[in-house]
């Protein structure tokens, strides 16, 4: 996947404006930077700097996640591609840690290339939480540069994609740094004393697993007038599949790793798929379907459907049910077990978003790296053969989709590119046709 930036630039912020507005926030100045040698923090530093790579809503709580790991955790650089975007985050995270964030006007960068700014300027971790299509790029620049990474899911939304994304966890490995997933249910602790007993047979042989993702379609943001296409196409990137892959790599992907979880993280055999566009057909949804239903095949039998609904006014419903030769668990509310080994989780309930940054950091600081690589890129992968079989109405095996060359990146990236959908002449976007688009 090539990339081609344009130059990124530090964020202009009037120093009067600045101070005004911290003030009425937080009634304190902001701390400065610290200089502190990367590995300083393995021999007993207290300090860990990190870089914020995406300022939207995602990005700002891993943000306030990475500081709540420990007050040795300082915010010191942020970049995105919209600089309104920079600003917010770095007043709504310093609200809630004024003590943590350290971050001066030139260490925020706008910008295509200011993932690379953040990750040249100091930092010892890095938070990748931009648009999904730019993570295995980046994720692949801060490995290269010895950082510690927590990346947000999915890990690509296409295989040349999931490639990069793949050798750059290989590589983080060889140099012992640490990397966490965005898949945070893997973190939660109900999920993974209610997993822990179904990998040790609490409910016997797995054959079936229902995984349902139901809710309503996500934030919209309507169109400007000053907005050029490209422009509106990254404000509302959740929406288009060369932004995002589409639901079944943004919330399908949730269910489908908690499934995956339960079978051992082996790949399935192949899937299929139904799937489309039936009731959110204005320009705003942008080219995704809002509906998907997949069946996932595995060697020893065992069979995944997942289900994926963005409409508005439908039953919602977010449920793994996981049936087996002796019971059944239910996750992941409520965790528990019914069948032959009767079981209810009574533990205590924490963030699952403040438990992965706990043991990255925890990760960091011991010179005990931790790596995701085992489970987040199968994982991403079963995202993106969903969207394969719903897209073009076939069965597909797993050795067939690792073998697609179709690639969502762009030889150029700047506001004059052109995007590589357009609106047609009724200004809807068209999406895939299952029975007639091909796989690629």
């Amino acid at each position: 996947m090539s990339q081609k930036t344009t130059s990124s630039k530090p964020l202009a912020v009037s120093r009067r404006r600045f101070l005004s507005n911290s003030a009425a926030a937080t009634g304190a100045a902001m701390l400065a930077p610290l200089a502190v040698d990367r590995s300083a923090h393995a021999a007993g530093s207290d300090v860990i700097r990190i870089g914020l790579i995406g300022c939207g809503g995602r990005g700002s709580g891993a943000a306030v996640n990475a500081l709540n790991a420990g007050q040795d955790i300082r915010l010191v650089a942020m970049a995105d591609i919209f600089d309104d975007r920079v600003r917010g985050a770095r007043e709504r995270i310093r609200l809630l840690k004024p003590e943590q964030v350290a971050v001066d006007d030139d260490r925020c960068f706008v910008g295509f290339d200011g993932y690379q700014q953040v990750i040249d300027s100091g930092v010892d971790a890095v938070l990748i939480a931009a648009a999904s299509h730019f993570h295995p790029v980046h994720l692949r620049a801060a490995v290269a540069a010895g950082k510690h990474v927590f990346c947000e899911k999915p890990h690509a939304i296409d295989v040349p994609g999931l490639k990069i994304a793949q050798a750059a966890c290989r590589q983080a490995q060889e140099k012992h740094l640490s990397l966490v997933s965005g898949l945070c249910w893997r973190y939660d602790p109900g999920v993974r004393a209610t997993m822990q007993r179904v990998l040790d047979g609490a409910i016997g042989e797995i054959v079936a697993i229902q995984e349902n993702y139901l809710t309503v379609p996500y934030i919209l943001r309507q169109r400007q007038p000053e907005w050029s296409e490209m422009q509106y196409q990254f404000q509302n990137w959740y929406h288009f599949n060369w932004l995002s892959g589409d639901q079944t790599s943004q919330q399908l992907i949730h269910s489908l790793d908690k499934a995956s979880w339960a079978l051992g993280d082996k790949p399935p055999l192949k899937a299929f798929g139904l799937g489309g566009r039936q009731v959110c057909l204005d320009s705003k949804y942008g080219d995704q379907f809002d509906h998907h239903a997949v069946a996932f095949e595995y060697a020893d039998g065992a069979r995944v459907f997942g289900y994926c609904r963005d409409q508005p006014d439908c039953h919602n419903g977010t449920i793994d049910v996981l049936l087996g030769t002796k019971g059944r668990a239910f996750l992941p509310q409520r965790c528990r077990i019914e069948g032959e080994n009767v079981w209810r989780y009574e533990g205590p309930k924490v963030s699952m978003y403040d438990v992965e940054h706990q043991e990255l950091f925890a990760s960091i600081r011991s010179g005990n790296p931790i790596n995701n690589v085992d489970y987040m890129i199968t994982s991403s992968m079963l995202g993106i053969l969903a969207q394969m079989v719903c897209y073009t109405g076939q069965e597909i095996t797993w050795d067939q989709a690792m073998q697609s060359t179709l690639d969502f990146s762009l030889d150029r990236y700047d506001w004059d590119a052109e995007p590589p959908l357009k609106p047609g002449y009724d200004g809807r976007y068209p999406t895939a046709m299952p029975g007639i688009t091909k796989l690629v």
